[in-house]
């Protein structure tokens, strides 16, 4: 029977229109959209011609059976409305949200927002990060315009400057890639989708670690500096040793250091978002137990002295739940990550570095693997997933004697602090004041002597800094400040694991 304009041709299941033009239209009912509600309908339009009406057919016949086999989507939602339902349901603590919600918020809906998730394919996913590696303002490269300081009525200054593309961080664009395959494959469980279309697309690469710790010079130097406050001294010996992330420094408790043991179990971590801050489980959500080498449980052990003294002096005392590093007098309240990153930045800036206090963290993993540690002690001690996960869950495997050597090996690798304990067990610092005179310069004087007139010929070995400490009778971080000094002066050539060595200047000036 001949199809007239108009009319419609009906089937059991499904439907071909012929429209004005002469096309026709196939229409197959595809449930209700879960989202609208309304009922959803899978089309497909056939040019006019002599073979239309096979070729309808044919289409109807194959849209069946997708929806038979699920194949087919059964909602026109669009990106923006699958993030919106995703971050509706998403499960994860406070700081991992906020960094979820920016990445949507910033490049995920400008760019992916409107189109609809049933049309998203590999060459999308592509063509997404490709524009993200070329500029994070999604400029798309070479654009010309002024970044404005404010979007508020102002007059320009040094600070609105024409735009320059920067790349987004590597780490950030596999972030987002994790974000939307979540998103995606809870799109699948709901049979919004039937097949994930990230899969279709290049998973983007992942920065490769590249941590830059502090050289045992640099790290004797960063303890001079930080014991002149001993609170902040403390503070930074503590992550030195242990290698604890930030947050978890700031959330030590008294009552987790066992002096007798000397072990110290860190619990928790503190999580901030702007001003807020708030108590959370560490990163990978399990406990673990350090053990303490002699040295640092004797300063933790007259830090606490002094710290009580302090209290007691204003009329009050240290609950038995105290944190360790606090500014209220009764330790009763935690530090600011960020108080914490920034203090240290600029200590190290006046030092002439640009540092961050993760990279003592950097700094404990590689002396502890360059003193000979076995790595699934090294990562039972830093709290790593992965690897030391296995560690963690058997407690009684990784505190053991390995661990005590570790503490012990690591002691031995450690820049002296410029703080001792005396016979009474009180602190006496040891920094010595600038002079002209100082014994670190006296030092590089007889050693600058010995260089110039051959008593140390080039390529022989220093003395070590164990060695200049007992023959001034100076602290070792003093010996460490004059070799650095030679170092600094191009007289010596100092390189992690080996004895410092004369430089040839006669190579170095040709």
């Amino acid at each position: 029977m001949t199809q007239t304009s108009g009319t419609r041709q009906r089937r059991k299941r499904g439907a071909i229109d012929t429209l004005p033009s002469g096309a026709l239209r196939v229409r197959v009912y595809a449930g209700t959209d879960p989202l609208s509600g309304k009922a959803h309908y899978l089309v497909e339009t056939i040019p006019g011609g002599p073979d239309a009406a096979n070729l309808a057919e044919k289409a109807r016949t194959r849209l069946l059976a997708e929806l038979d086999q699920q194949r087919n989507p059964r909602t026109k939602a669009t990106v923006d409305q699958l993030m919106d339902r995703y971050l509706e349901l998403l499960d994860v603590d406070a700081t991992t949200r906020k960094g979820y919600e920016g990445y949507i918020r910033n490049h995920v809906r400008p760019l992916l927002g409107k189109l609809p998730v049933a049309r998203l394919n590999g060459e999308t996913f592509d063509s997404f990060y490709a524009a993200l590696r070329t500029c994070r303002a999604h400029c798309g490269g070479g654009k010309k315009y002024i970044e404005h300081k404010t979007a508020e009525p102002h007059d320009c200054d040094d600070k609105c400057r024409p735009h320059a593309c920067r790349p987004l961080a590597a780490s950030s664009i596999r972030q987002i890639h994790w974000c939307l395959s979540g998103a995606l494959q809870r799109a699948i469980r709901w049979r919004w989708i039937s097949v994930n279309p990230l899969d279709q697309a290049v998973t983007p690469k992942g920065s490769k670690p590249d941590p830059h710790p502090p050289t045992p010079q640099q790290a004797a130097a960063i303890l001079n500096e930080a014991f002149k406050d001993l609170p902040w001294g403390m503070l930074v010996w503590v992550a030195m040793t242990t290698g604890a992330r930030r947050g978890e420094v700031c959330a030590m408790r008294w009552d987790h250091v066992d002096f007798k043991e000397r072990t110290l179990t860190i619990a928790t971590s503190i999580a901030q978002d702007n001003a807020r801050t708030w108590e959370k489980g560490t990163k990978t959500h399990q406990q673990r137990r350090i053990a303490l080498d002699e040295q640092s449980a004797a300063l933790l052990q007259s830090y606490r002295t002094w710290s009580e003294q302090q209290a007691a002096a204003l009329g009050t005392k240290l609950p038995a739940d105290a944190r360790v590093f606090s500014d209220g007098i009764s330790h009763a309240m935690w530090l600011k990550p960020s108080t914490v990153t920034q203090r240290y930045r600029r200590m190290c800036a006046r030092l002439g570095w640009d540092m961050n206090i993760h990279q003592l963290r950097h700094f404990s993993a590689t002396e502890l693997i360059s003193a000979g540690v076995d790595i699934r002690t090294v990562a039972g001690r830093l709290g790593h997933g992965g690897g030391g996960s296995t560690t963690l869950r058997v407690y009684s495997a990784w505190v053991s004697e390995a661990d005590q050597r570790a503490a012990g090996n690591l002691s031995t690798r450690m820049p002296h602090p410029p703080i001792a304990v005396d016979a009474l067990g009180t602190l006496e610092s040891t920094v010595e004041p600038e002079e002209p005179n100082s014994p670190y310069k006296r030092i590089a004087a007889d050693l600058r002597g010995a260089i110039s007139c051959g008593a140390i010929a080039p390529g022989a070995s220093m003395p070590t800094a164990v060695d200049l400490s007992k023959r001034y009778g100076v602290a070792i971080s003093t010996a460490h400040r004059a070799i650095a000094d030679l170092r600094d002066a191009g007289l010596i050539i100092v390189s992690r694991g080996r004895r410092a060595v004369v430089a040839d200047q006669s190579i170095a000036t040709a």
